[in-house]
This record gives structure tokens, C-alpha cells and sequence, in this order.
């Protein structure tokens, strides 16, 4: 009981103080005990005003938010940042190679590892990438010389397979009339096809691969058109012109 009435007692002294006495014991201003900030009020007006320009823009950024406002980007991205307002941003779709996952190392080997040809047509490399094209991929496979770095030749497909790999090959086979002494990719299901490798050693071409989970061991920058190309490209609307334009 005694315990109590002392806790009682200290409440009420609590009670019985003033403001002012407050502020003289915390050392401030009395004043400062009656304000009220206006940060939060404006960040919520304006966290309002963002919102219905994402609405109809969901795309905009802090600056192009701040260009329709009429504000300061800093303060429109303070703000974006305090209530995590982003921007729609559309996850870009990459194509599933089922056929990889989990599949053993193929039996060829790295055989141009620190080679570097001295004349054209002794080491060829063939690789393909994806291209979108009217909401679907379209796969691009090419050959390519590794001392003069160009194209030999490419094939285009609207599946990534062994015949898209196989017809790039045969491509550069028929128009160099020249068997090169290596072929060389990595070890994607395309390449390590029985089918082709059987059209290259048929050729007496020497099957080289880079180690699985490597691609990289070569670097080739591969340049299949310009800006206006580019350009070109995106305003294509039919596969023939589409080959056309990287030829």
C-alpha cells in the first residue's frame, strides 16, 4: 500500500505542473510545445499530386514528375522515397532453356584456350541470341571468324534448336567454300546436338567447347546494324525484312 500512495503522489506532482515549468525543465521555449509542424501535411499533398500523375503516366520518373508539376526534382524524389512511390517498371521476358538445367559437361574440349589465329578461316565461332520482335522471340545464330571478327553468316528462327545452329553452319560452309580447322561454341543443347556435330566432323572440323557455365572465355563484340538499322528494325513488321535488314 505504501508503494502505491508514493506512485500516486509522484502522478499528481506530474499532474500539478505547468507547461511552462515544463518548458523551463526540458530547456526550451514554450512556444516550442505548441508546434505543430507543416512538413507533413505539405509531403502529404504532394504525395497526392504524384500519385495522379502515375496514374496517368506510370512510366514518369522523379523527373519527368517534376517537369509535369512544374517542382523541384529533389523534393519530388524526397517524397517519392518517404512514401516508396516507384514507377511501373515491365520485367523484361528472357527464353527458358528447360533442356540445360541440370545437364552433364559435354565431352569436347576448350581447344583454342589461349590461341590466337594468324589467318582468316582457322577458327570459327558460333553462338545465338534472341531478338523481340511483335511481342515474341525470334533467335539470330551466327558464325563468326575469329581473326578477322566478322559475320560469316547467320540464320534466323523462330525457335532456338539444333537446326537454327545447324543452318548457320551450313550457311558459312556454302558461301566461304573453306573448312575452317575449329569450331568453337559453348555447350548449349543447340551445339552439343549429335546432328551437329556430326555435320562438323564430317567437314574434318575440330568441335571445340568452352567449359560449362563459361560463355564469356571469348570475347567478340557482335555489331548487326547501325542506328538507322536499329531504327529500321523496331518498325518492322514482317520476318523477311527483318533478314533483310541484317544482311
Amino acid at each position: 500500500m505504501t508503494i502505491a500512495r508514493e506512485k500516486k503522489t509522484e502522478i499528481d506532482a506530474i499532474k500539478k505542473t505547468t507547461k511552462t515549468e515544463l518548458a523551463e525543465s526540458l530547456g526550451i521555449s514554450c512556444s516550442s510545445l505548441y508546434y505543430q509542424p507543416k512538413r507533413p501535411a505539405l509531403d502529404l499533398e504532394l504525395k497526392a499530386q504524384i500519385e495522379s500523375v502515375l496514374v496517368d503516366n506510370p512510366l514518369y520518373g522523379h523527373k519527368r514528375i517534376a517537369l509535369e508539376l512544374k517542382m523541384n526534382k529533389k523534393r519530388i524524389r524526397r517524397v517519392m522515397k518517404k512514401f516508396n512511390l516507384k514507377p511501373y517498371r515491365r520485367r523484361s521476358r528472357k527464353p527458358n532453356k528447360k533442356e540445360d538445367v541440370g545437364k552433364e559437361p559435354a565431352k569436347y574440349q576448350n581447344l583454342i584456350k589461349g590461341f590466337c589465329p594468324i589467318r582468316p578461316n582457322v577458327v570459327w565461332i558460333s553462338d545465338f541470341t534472341y531478338l523481340s520482335f511483335q511481342g515474341r522471340f525470334i533467335y539470330l545464330a551466327t558464325i563468326i571468324d575469329l581473326f578477322t571478327r566478322e559475320i560469316i553468316s547467320f540464320n534466323v528462327s523462330r525457335f532456338h534448336n539444333k537446326e537454327l545452329t545447324i543452318g548457320a553452319l551450313l550457311n558459312a560452309l556454302d558461301k566461304t567454300k573453306t573448312i575452317p580447322i575449329y569450331l568453337h561454341s559453348d555447350q548449349g543443347s543447340e551445339y552439343t546436338a549429335i546432328e551437329y556435330t556430326t555435320v562438323a566432323e564430317r567437314e574434318k572440323i575440330q568441335v571445340s567447347m568452352s567449359k560449362k557455365a563459361t560463355p564469356a572465355v571469348i570475347l567478340i563484340c557482335l555489331n548487326i546494324g547501325r542506328k538507322n538499322n536499329c531504327y529500321a528494325f523496331k518498325r518492322t513488321h514482317q520476318l523477311t525484312l527483318l533478314v533483310s535488314i541484317l544482311e
